[in-house]
C-alpha cells in the first residue's frame, strides 16, 4: 500500500476534519495517509512517503490578516524545503489543496511547484456555498467525468502562471490542474473547504485518479 503523509493544520478552517475526510478517499485509492499538524518536522521524517499531501494554511506575511486570529507567522525551515524538491526530484508526487496556494508564502519555489499562489489585496473567495464545476481537458484525471455540483468556496484571482492547464473550473476560475515537476508530479484542487466538499462522488473519483496519477498508476481508477 502507498504511503502519504498529510500536513494538516491552520486557521479558518476544520482541517482535523478535512484531513481525515480526505485520507478516507485516499484510503479507496490504496494509499494509507498519515495526518500531522508538524509540517516542519515530518517532511524531515523517515521513513519516506510515496505522496505528499499539503492541506493546511501556514503562512508567515498576510497583510496581518492572522496575526488578528492570534497566529504566529510560520515559515518554512530550509530542510524542510529541502526535503520537498528532493521528494519531487526522485520522483515522488505532491497532492496540494484549498488553502495550500496560502502556504509556505515567503517560499517563491513553492508557488513555481504549486502554479499558483494566493494574493493578499486582490485573491478572494465568494462565500461558502453551493458551486457548479465544470470539468475540461481530456487528462485521466478527469476523463469521462461529468461536471458536478458541491458546496465549497471557490478561490478566485490567484496568481496563476499560465503554463496552467486546468482540469476543472467555476465560473472561468481554474480550480484543478496536473502538473509534472522536476522529477515529480504535482496536483493542485482548490477545492476542499470543508467536510462536504469531500462528500461527492464525482470529486472523489477525481481525487482517487489524482492520487493514481501521482503515484504513476492510473490502472486502478
Amino acid at each position: 500500500m502507498a504511503t502519504n503523509v498529510i500536513l494538516s493544520g491552520g486557521l479558518a478552517h476544520d482541517f482535523p476534519a478535512t484531513s481525515r475526510a480526505l485520507a478516507e478517499v485516499l484510503t479507496e485509492a490504496g494509499v494509507r495517509s498519515r495526518i500531522t499538524d508538524d509540517i516542519a518536522g515530518s517532511l524531515s521524517a523517515d521513513p519516506r512517503p510515496d505522496l505528499i499531501t499539503v492541506n493546511a494554511l501556514r503562512c508567515h506575511d498576510d497583510g496581518g490578516w492572522a496575526r488578528s486570529q492570534g497566529a504566529v507567522p510560520f515559515s518554512l525551515p530550509g530542510a524542510a524545503r529541502a526535503a520537498v524538491l528532493a521528494h519531487l526530484d526522485r520522483g515522488g508526487g505532491v497532492l496540494a489543496v484549498h488553502a495550500a496556494s496560502i502556504c509556505f508564502d515567503d517560499w517563491p519555489a513553492w508557488r513555481g511547484l504549486l502554479g499558483a499562489a494566493w494574493v493578499w489585496g486582490s485573491s478572494y473567495h465568494p462565500p461558502l456555498g453551493p458551486a457548479e464545476i465544470k470539468i475540461h481537458d481530456e487528462h485521466p484525471i478527469v476523463e469521462g467525468l461529468d461536471d458536478f455540483e458541491l458546496i465549497d468556496e471557490i478561490y478566485s484571482d490567484l496568481d496563476v502562471s499560465p503554463e496552467v492547464r486546468p482540469l476543472a473550473s467555476s465560473l472561468g476560475r481554474p480550480l484543478v490542474w496536473a502538473r509534472e515537476v522536476r522529477g515529480g508530479r504535482l496536483v493542485y484542487d482548490a477545492l476542499g473547504h470543508d467536510a462536504r466538499s469531500y462528500e461527492n462522488p464525482v470529486h472523489r473519483t477525481l481525487l482517487r485518479r489524482a492520487a493514481h496519477w501521482l503515484l504513476g498508476d492510473l490502472s486502478r481508477s
